[in-house]
Order: structure tokens, then C-alpha cells, then sequence
């Protein structure tokens, strides 16, 4: 299906395309990414913190909000140590 096919998403008025019409708007960077098979994340970045906005089918959003300083704490060594620490982290 082209994206002719498809135009009629972005006139639905679902809560995910008004949030993403608000951040383009406001020149705000996002991400969108699919972890779930009903919702789709915006991860969205602000000075000083990160949003993940999690919108369901159904018009919900869950909202996570991560702030922190932006001061650099390391080189590729630590980014090597955080995911070594990591890795089999919430897997059974």
C-alpha cells in the first residue's frame, strides 16, 4: 500500500498526530518508536530531560519523564561498563 493509501490517517484526529502536529509546531526533537503491538513511544527531548510518551489505540498516553544535568560523565568506558551491567537485566 503506497502512502496514498494511507492519507487518511493524518486527518483521524487521534491523539498521536495532534501530539506530533504540538512538537513540530514547537521545533521540539522526537523519536517515534514500536516496543508493543497497541502503542507507539514518542521519546521526546527537552534541555535537561527526556520524555517517553507511550500512545495506545485507544487514545491513552502514559507519560515517563527522565531529567537530569546533560553533564558528561564519561567516555566509552563507561558506556561499555553501563551496558556490560546491563545485559541480561529483566530477561527470566
Amino acid at each position: 500500500m503506497g502512502s496514498a493509501g494511507l492519507s487518511h490517517l493524518a486527518t483521524m484526529g487521534h491523539v498521536l498526530f495532534d501530539l506530533l502536529k504540538e512538537l513540530d509546531a514547537a521545533h521540539i526533537h522526537y523519536v517515534l518508536s514500536r516496543h508493543q503491538p497497541d502503542s507507539v513511544m514518542v521519546t521526546i527531548t527537552l534541555v535537561g530531560e527526556r520524555l517517553e510518551a507511550v500512545v495506545f489505540g485507544d487514545g491513552q498516553v502514559y507519560v515517563s519523564r527522565f531529567k537530569g544535568t546533560e553533564d558528561v560523565e564519561g567516555g566509552i568506558d563507561l558506556l561499555r561498563r553501563l551496558v556490560r551491567d546491563d545485559t541480561g537485566r529483566g530477561q527470566p
